[in-house]
């Protein structure tokens, strides 16, 4: 249940989101869902990968500053209130949330929503004994 999330430190500036997406491409690792948080002077970008030990390796290698952290994909409907559930979820667990990020998958009606928490077990185990979903490794990967 647990989903790897790479993060990427990244200078602003110019084309240094370009030179990511490079490096990705150049080793056939495709970006299934990105998140990027910046200040002026630096960018963290969040990416959800289809292999992301290689994505790591590869970004490292060319020069990056880059971490791996776990997280939870989750399954919520795609429709006004769909994410409220989950979240209502999480505040009864006590759970409290770092950030998160969503995006649509293409064969159905839900959409999949990455939480960074501070206890993932917990959180997985909230979601599901209340009928969320979570996705695992494999089905986000190949998304």
């Amino acid at each position: 249940m647990r989903i790897k999330q790479i993060s990427i430190f990244l200078e602003n500036k110019s084309g240094r989101l370009a030179k990511v997406t490079s490096v990705l491409g150049e080793n056939s690792i495709n970006i299934r869902a990105l998140s990027i948080a910046d200040t002026t002077d630096f960018g963290i970008l969040r990416l959800i990968v289809n292999d992301p030990d290689k994505a790591f390796n590869a970004l490292k290698e060319a020069g990056f500053t880059v971490t791996s952290t776990d997280v939870i994909a989750v399954e919520v409907p795609d429709r006004p209130g769909g994410l409220a559930g989950a979240l209502t979820v999480l505040q009864e667990a006590g759970i409290n949330i770092e950030y998160l990020y969503a995006f649509l998958q293409k064969a159905t009606n839900a959409a999949l929503v990455v939480f960074r928490v501070e206890q993932l077990d917990e959180a997985i185990n909230a979601l599901q004994n209340n009928g969320i979903r979570t996705l695992e490794e494999k089905e986000v990967y190949s998304l």
